[in-house]
Formats: C-alpha cells, sequence, structure tokens
C-alpha cells in the first residue's frame, strides 16, 4: 500500500485490472490530473474485480509491477497495492471507505472512469454510498453521445447527489486486449507500452 506524504486535498483514483497498463491509460491518467487540477492520480490495479470472474486475468503482482515501473517517472502519479492487501472481491466502495480513513475526510477523491460505465454505477455495491465517497471524472471519447451522457448525469445528481465531471479524452486506439492477442501471435508491442513494460512481458512470459 502506498500512503503519500504531505496533506492532499485533491487526488485522482484510476482503478482497473491494467493487464497489461498501455499509453492510452497513461495519457489519459495525466489529461485528467491535469484538466482536473489534482496534486496526485494513484493508480490502483484491482486484485480481485467481481465483473471479470470467470475470466482469466493475469496474477495481480505482475499487473502491480508493471504499473509501477509504467508510472515511475512521473513524480505527479503513484500505485498503491491497496486492493491486493485487502484481498477478496475488489469493490470500489470498500477502496474508497479505506482511503478516506487513510487521507482523511477532508480528501476529496476524483475517480476516473469511461463515460460508457456512467448508466452501470447504480449497479454496483453501495453505490449511493460510494456517491458520497467520491466525486466520479467521466472520459468521454470522441463518437460518444455527449447529450444522453448529460442526461445521465443529471439523473444520477437529482436522485443520489452524484457529483460526476466530464472530461474530454483524446482518440487512442490502444487496448490491453490487443496488446494481449499481439503478445500471443508473436506481434511487436512497441511504442504501445513503455519500454520497461515491454521488457517485463518478455522476461516474465506473460500472455503466450
Amino acid at each position: 500500500m502506498v500512503i503519500l506524504k504531505g496533506k492532499f486535498k485533491r487526488i485522482g483514483i484510476s482503478g482497473g485490472t491494467f493487464d497489461p497498463i498501455h499509453y492510452g491509460h497513461l495519457i489519459i491518467a495525466e489529461e485528467i490530473r491535469e484538466t482536473m487540477e489534482l496534486e496526485k492520480m494513484v493508480f490502483i490495479p484491482s486484485a480481485n474485480p467481481p465483473h471479470k470472474v470467470g475470466i482469466g486475468v493475469t496474477n495481480a503482482t505482475h499487473r502491480y509491477n508493471m504499473v509501477k515501473m509504467a508510472t515511475e517517472s512521473n513524480p505527479w502519479f503513484a500505485v498503491s497495492s491497496i486492493e491486493m492487501e485487502r484481498g477478496g472481491y475488489s469493490y470500489t466502495v470498500d477502496t474508497l471507505v479505506q482511503l478516506k480513513q487513510i487521507y482523511g475526510e477532508d480528501t476529496v477523491l476524483f475517480f476516473m472512469t469511461g463515460a460508457d460505465v456512467i448508466p452501470e454505477l447504480v449497479t454496483w455495491k453501495n453505490f449511493e454510498k460510494l456517491f458520497s465517497l467520491c466525486e466520479f471524472v467521466a472520459v468521454l471519447r470522441p463518437g460518444f453521445n455527449r447529450e444522453s451522457l448529460i442526461k445521465e448525469i443529471e439523473f444520477l445528481k437529482s436522485h443520489f447527489m452524484a457529483k460526476i465531471h466530464i472530461v474530454d479524452a483524446p482518440l487512442i486506439g490502444i487496448s490491453s486486449t490487443i496488446i494481449r492477442e499481439k503478445v500471443r501471435n508473436g506481434k511487436s508491442i512497441k511504442y504501445l507500452v513503455p519500454e520497461n513494460v515491454e521488457e517485463y512481458i518478455t522476461e516474465n512470459g506473460l500472455y503466450k
């Protein structure tokens, strides 16, 4: 687990399986950090994501190591093993409760998520409590219907007092799925992931 030194008022949270982390994750996280004027962006690799039960997810230690390597050159970025240490399924509400305990009630947490996930938030565990623990940042990719997103945000705001911000993200045609398939097929992943992450994948025989 990482406990940031000093007092912070605005911390961004980037959670996910990161299987593997790639330049798309890093570019969007930096864009949000700057746009939302965040003091830190904390990456939290999920240990056992409940929405991916039955799907082969790479060992959490490997995914954590890759995130740490990919973010180490950016002083604004940090990585936390909080979900790995807690064990069990990685529910966002449990992570946010723990982070509030660590950083204090005065620290505002901004949770990154794709715009397409916003309508699904009401299906998340203890979603009403979730809205009281953090503010969401909806990453809007080119081509996504902004009007429908705004309507959904207004609904969540009026019914559950949710705070959701919209940040336009650049179009980046990279996904972890594409990277895994390329490795499986013996194709190059250069310029899709940081060089040290590429080396780690090769050295540990991941995605073969």
